[in-house]
């Protein structure tokens, strides 16, 4: 792995254990802070709004600032934001803290994925990006839980300060080994916002609203699924959910090279395996071992159907993909906003524990009819080719991107995506 990708991997990482290490340590923030477990769980929101907001927003502030002194600007505010989580005296404080913690993250993986893209060749642009993703997935098997025994050892502060160190490595790296990537003359606020209205943009945050809400309508209640329904001990479920963790890692490390290959066919195939896996945990969820295999299944579909909705956008979003590639992780924090909801729903109705794997199986098929009718609607048309000019400030540059050839994702070409051929 290219060390530039790794610093990027390694941002993934601090990104991935500061929002989720929340979920383990309610019962000791609620402690420190003074209030309710369900209370604390605020917080966890607190984080997915700052995500929601900060993703466009500061996508778009930094629309016309070259890409790796954006990243480094979005990794000082993460450490800000968990230094600040950790010193927080009282709830509110740390409430704002973990809005503002949860502000860069949607923007760093957006540009991380454009940067990405840009640091191998145009038919190796999905293996770079998910290489990236792989620090999210890695941060489920081994920071999550290594944060969550943090806090519980020596107090919910020093996970944040512990993620906090994280992202002062992961700037460190950035500024070390991340090739300097100048903006092209198109950039700008309003090109942004002008590639944000394409309609197979809008189609593809859809999908990853609607078609990835199912991964969270079960991800959301796996530990009351578990220990109720499948009968697993309360001290077994940090493994599980590290097993968990070990999908998501192959499905990222598959979904690369397929993407790269087919985009639109891999989404399909992604989110047709995900509802299937999703309706079979519900007939095996009374039987560990077949639940267990399912649950690595689900996880690695969640993870795989991440790369080629990342793709899309940044290729439908042509000379403009960063706040479109941002927008992606407000998308799928909406996700699993709407998923956890939908899913409580169903479990409140007295439809039982495990009936949130039926709710996620039907978000499943309704992202996957999202997604096929944002193929037919491309089918033809002019957003069905993809182009590579970047609109670059160097004339070699812009002369080389004007005899790239634009074609179609479902061909499997070299050039899924607008960002990889842009190259100054």
């Amino acid at each position: 792995m290219p060390l530039a990708l790794l610093a990027l991997a390694v941002v993934a990482f601090g990104i991935g254990t500061t929002e989720f290490a929340t979920m383990g340590l309610l019962p000791q923030i609620a402690d420190g802070v003074g209030v309710s477990v369900p209370h604390a769980g605020n917080l966890v929101s607190a984080y997915a709004l700052g995500v929601v907001v900060g993703a466009p927003v500061l996508t778009g502030i930094g629309a016309r600032v070259p890409h790796k002194r954006l990243l480094l600007l979005l990794s000082g505010l993460f450490v800000v934001g968990n230094v600040a989580s950790a010193l927080a005296p009282d709830f509110a404080l740390l409430f704002a803290a973990r809005f503002l913690a949860g502000l860069p993250h949607g923007a760093l993986f957006g540009v991380g994925a454009v940067v990405a893209s840009r640091l191998v060749a145009p038919e190796r642009a999905a293996r770079a990006v998910s290489k990236m993703f792989l620090g999210l997935t890695v941060a489920n098997i081994v920071g999550v839980p290594a944060g969550t025994a943090l806090g519980q050892q020596l107090g919910w502060r020093s996970a944040y300060g512990a993620v906090a160190v994280i992202g002062l490595v992961a700037l460190a790296s950035l500024a070390c080994f991340v090739p300097h990537q100048p903006r092209g003359r198109q950039s700008g606020i309003r090109h942004e916002l002008r590639a944000m209205g394409n309609r197979q943009v809008v189609i593809g945050l859809a999908t990853a609203v609607v078609g990835f809400g199912g991964f969270f309508a079960v991800y959301s209640y796996l530990v009351p699924m578990l220990t109720r329904v499948t009968g697993i001990s309360d001290s077994s479920t940090t493994l599980v959910l590290a097993l968990y963790g070990v999908g998501m890692t192959v499905g990222t490390l598959v979904a690369g090279p397929l993407t790269d290959r087919a985009l639109r066919p891999t989404l399909y195939g992604g989110l047709t395996a995900l509802a299937a896996a999703l309706v079979t945990f519900y007939l095996t969820v009374h039987s560990t071992v077949p639940a267990l295999v399912t649950i690595t299944f689900i996880g690695a579909m969640g993870a795989f159907i991440t790369t080629p909705v990342q793709m899309l956008l940044m290729a439908k979003a042509k000379h403009a993909p960063t706040m479109a590639a941002a927008s992606n992780h407000s998308a799928f924090n909406l996700a699993n906003a709407g998923g956890a909801w939908l899913g409580g729903l169903a479990i409140s109705a007295g439809w039982g524990w495990a009936s949130p794997a039926l709710v996620g199986a039907a978000l499943a098929v309704a992202g996957l009819g999202l997604a096929v009718a944002g193929g037919v609607l491309d089918r033809g048309g002019p957003d069905s080719e993809v182009v590579v000019s970047s609109g670059a400030e160097d004339p070699a540059d812009a002369g080389r991107a004007a005899t790239g050839q634009p074609v179609s994702e479902a061909t499997g070409s070299s050039r899924t995506s607008a960002a990889a051929g842009e190259r100054g």
